[in-house]
């Protein structure tokens, strides 16, 4: 199976992670993983200011940070996977990649916000279900 996890380096991903442990089924060489994380975008006029280099820099380190602890925990539980980031809006590139990328399953920590929550501010998770073709597994 090809799955897709969605990371953002929060405690709702450790959570989703946890699970991912606690369920063999999940673990082993019949699955295939991609792991994405989007970086916000640095605002046009800033980004005009900077080199190139710097730019594509500063993506990159920020998305190792929320990288760097799942491949390891990936690597403590004997697992491979390419890593891979995006910038722009989360839920946009979320849905946009699992979509291209043909998954067969997308899986996301929630923060589990009330639907009140969801109806003001929005969630990531609640835009991706909305948006996306691929099945979404949704870890609180």
């Amino acid at each position: 199976m090809k799955i897709l996890v969605a990371v953002d380096g929060s405690k709702f991903t450790k959570k989703m992670l946890g699970y991912l442990a606690a369920h063999d089924e999940w673990l082993g060489a019949r699955q295939q993983y991609s792991v994405l994380t989007v970086v916000p975008p640095i605002p046009p006029r800033a980004a005009s200011a900077l080199s190139r280099k710097v730019v594509q820099d500063h993506y990159a380190e920020e998305a190792e940070k929320v990288l760097a602890p799942i491949r390891s925990f990936f690597g403590k539980q004997g697992v491979s996977g390419e890593f891979v980031y995006r910038v722009g809006e989360a839920a946009d590139q979320i849905a946009q990649y699992a979509t291209k990328g043909k998954f067969d399953l997308l899986m996301m920590g929630s923060h589990g916000h009330g639907a009140l929550t969801r109806l003001v501010l929005g969630s990531v998770a609640a835009k991706v279900l909305a948006t996306c073709t691929v099945p979404l597994l949704i870890v609180r």
